[in-house]
């Protein structure tokens, strides 16, 4: 399951195609495999998808580089936490983990039904049935030819680092170059637990359980009888039975056929009748739409926990998408699977997901039908999992044909080791186009509804899909809510849930319009504000004070924030020093820097001493965030190859199919980085390599050092 070789555009310049054609090199789809580009401007437009954790490649030119982040959190995971942000505990983030918000650019699906035992609003729910009647996403076969437009050109109104405040490095080495992602299987993501253990996948095995059904079940009814019944199941006929013959009439036949129907397709009872001879299992409907949601209670034994754990790899997905892939797969409510955190697309990442009363047997019989997907270490256990209950994330990363000597290369992963990096929030944080997400999060805040509606719909610069572009200038054009969505053939974005919100409640209700959005994705636009603000104001600290702590800083005692006193300096280094993010519950330093982030917030129109708004969701109590992180479990190694398609190391699948470890030889054409390290939660991976190569990882810093080779 490692991924493909690079594409012709890597052999034109590695550089290039590392930032520009990540897609060549991904592996299908497990449901849709991705069309071939018919040009290369849209492949590298379908690069620029910014999933809730989306990766692009880093450029061999320095100063280009743009990875990914640690671990995307969504906001229920935050709002569950407790205020405080503390090392690889990470208690209480108020919400400021997670990505932009999703567009019609990213977003197959709506994120927010994946959350376990969380209560939809009203409006959340009806939008939701609805788009149950659409497709699942919208396949790459389907997307519109984009204009010939340069990528260059359409990225020059992008985000720099500068923009979003990140300028500072800790380290003092020389940069040098790598390229990252040549092959998926370059980057690798283990979740660690709440117990400190590292997720892997290395058992396929399924707990022996006697009250299991047997294999039959998967295989006694056709295809055309499985079709059938999902219809029924689904709603999707008029018809209010099915009814299926038993051709081999005995007991054993019949038992199994009710339990195929009823555990494959939760929802139906069955029942046995005689029709002129014949024996039928009829299935129906036992209590409505609700029984699809929740699995049949009376059907899973007493003795066993409700809850299946398995360890989850995936390739080219992340968390949510694959979630919904299974759900589609089980027939099943995506709400019923509850994990720890979400994890990147563009990598291959191991993570533990729980599903509630579904058996390991049936879980397992998905590793024979999905392909980048592998289940296992199968275990029932009687809760779920919760957001957050993560200690973090441990990354094993390959950066290939670097160009830094063995000291250059030693100088800096000693520095990360043991100094770390500026704990920024990443450029994916804040958007693509030219319009950042963190204006919007600013106008919400001031109560500036018009402005909130016109920032998100309003045509931008920027690498979009035709379709939304087109949507955006019909609206601009018409002001006419219904027309703009006629536009979309996907509506479980963004734009498309504002506009249907606008169709719903009228141009002269934008505050219900938008509270169509799922939650989750509405603070998103805040927490980027806040990130923003964050970034900034911790620039401001490094340049004024430098690595020290002093006097009017900020650590924690617990979950309790403090000052430094001057008496106190010398017990405490920079690892421990935190800075706020702006709230009505957070305290600023004693210093310099408490007057920047007043002045920040008076030149957008906010009051920092009232950080209250009159709609309850949109108060910010603020939190906490360390300003300097070191990674933990920390090793490195430079190898060299001759052959750019070989991997590096392998996967845990690769393990699992017995394939030997690569073997290096002493000399070699290229030469690749080799890095291990963990993360807690809410940190960014990106920042971690951005500090190690010392690179730009804007998209748009990337696109003009690659200008001349784009044109």
């Amino acid at each position: 399951m490692s991924g493909r070789p690079c594409s012709w555009l890597f052999r034109v310049t590695l550089a290039a195609a590392a930032l520009l054609r990540p897609e060549q090199r991904a592996r299908p789809l497990a449901v849709r495999p991705a069309a071939r580009s018919r040009s290369p401007v849209p492949g590298f437009l379908r690069a620029l998808k910014m999933e809730m954790t989306e990766m692009t490649g880093v450029s061999l030119k320095r100063g280009s580089l743009a990875v990914e982040d640690n671990d995307s959190l969504t906001p229920a995971e935050e709002a569950k936490r407790q205020k405080v942000s503390e090392g690889w505990l990470t208690k209480g983030q108020d919400g400021i983990e997670n990505n932009s918000p999703p567009s019609c650019e990213n977003v197959p699906g709506l994120p927010a039904v994946v959350s376990a035992g969380k209560s939809k609003r009203n409006s959340d729910a009806q939008l939701q049935e609805e788009e149950e009647e659409e497709e699942d996403g919208l396949s790459e076969e389907g997307e519109e030819e984009e204009e010939a437009e340069s990528f260059a050109d359409m990225m020059k109104h992008g985000l720099t680092e500068l923009d979003v405040g990140i300028t500072k490095f800790v380290s003092s080495h020389q940069g040098f170059s790598g390229i990252l992602k040549e092959r998926y299987s370059d980057f690798v993501v283990h979740e660690i637990g709440k117990d400190g253990r590292i997720s892997h996948l290395n058992d396929l095995s399924v707990p022996v359980d006697e009250e299991d059904p047997s294999e039959d079940l998967f295989t006694v009814l056709t295809a055309e009888e499985k079709q059938r019944l999902e219809e029924l199941q689904l709603f999707k006929n008029k018809e209010t039975s099915v009814a299926i013959e038993v051709v081999e009439d005995t007991k054993e036949k019949r038992t199994v056929i009710h339990q195929a129907i009823k555990s494959l397709f939760p929802g139906l009872e069955t029942k046995t009748e005689d029709r002129e001879g014949k024996k039928y299992i009829v299935a129906y409907h036992a209590a409505g739409k609700k029984a699809l949601a929740n699995p049949r209670k009376h059907s899973w034994p007493k003795s066993r926990g409700s809850y299946c754990h398995f360890v989850l790899y995936k390739e080219n997905k992340d968390t949510m998408d694959a979630i919904n892939v299974l759900s589609k797969y089980l027939r099943v409510k995506p709400n019923i699977f509850s994990y720890m955190g979400t994890k990147d697309k563009r990598a291959i990442t191991v993570q533990e997901i729980a599903v509630l009363k579904i058996t390991a047997q049936r879980l397992a019989h998905l590793n024979k039908c999905l392909m980048n997907f592998k289940l296992g270490n199968f275990s029932y256990q009687k809760n779920p999992l919760k957001l957050g209950e993560l200690q973090g994330n441990h990354f094993t990363v390959v950066l290939r044909n670097i160009t830094g000597t063995d000291d250059q290369v030693e100088q800096a992963m000693n520095s990360l080791k043991e100094i770390g990096f500026i704990n920024y929030y990443g450029m994916q944080r804040f958007g693509t186009t030219a319009v950042p997400t963190y204006q919007v999060g600013r106008a919400i805040l001031q109560n500036s509804w018009a402005e909130v509606m016109d920032l998100i719909l309003k045509p931008r610069s920027g690498a979009e899909k035709g379709y939304l572009v087109k949507c955006r200038e019909e609206w601009a054009k018409t002001k006419d809510p219904a027309a703009a969505l006629r536009k979309l053939p996907v509506k479980r974005c963004v734009e498309g849930q504002l506009l249907r919100g606008l169709s719903k409640y009228g141009m002269k209700n934008i505050v219900s319009a938008f509270g169509i959005i799922p939650r989750n994705n509405r603070l998103m636009y805040i927490h980027s504000y806040q990130s923003y603000v964050w970034n900034n104001m911790v620039s401001k600290r490094i340049e004024e004070y430098g690595l020290t702590p002093v006097p009017g800083d900020l650590v924690l005692k617990g979950a309790t924030a403090t000052y430094i006193e001057e008496e106190d300096v010398n017990n405490y280094s920079i690892h421990d020093v935190v800075m706020p993010l702006p709230g009505f519950d957070v305290i600023y330093p004693k210093h310099k820097i408490s007057d920047a982030y007043r002045e920040m917030l008076t030149a957008d129109n906010l009051d920092i001493d009232n950080m209250r708004h009159k709609i309850r969701d949109y108060s910010l109590s603020g939190a906490y965030r360390k300003i300097i992180i070191r990674p933990q479990n920390v090793s490195w190694e430079v190898v060299a190859y001759d052959d750019p398609k070989i991997p590096l190391f392998n996967t845990d699948v690769d393990n699992l199919e017995g394939k030997p470890p690569p073997v290096f030889a002493s000399e070699g054409k290229y030469r690749a980085l080799k890095m291990d390290f963990s993360l807690p939660p809410s940190t960014y991976a990106t920042m971690a390599i951005r500090e190690v190569l010392k690179m730009d990882t804007s998209i748009k810093n990337q696109t003009q050092l690659n200008t001349t080779w784009l044109r």
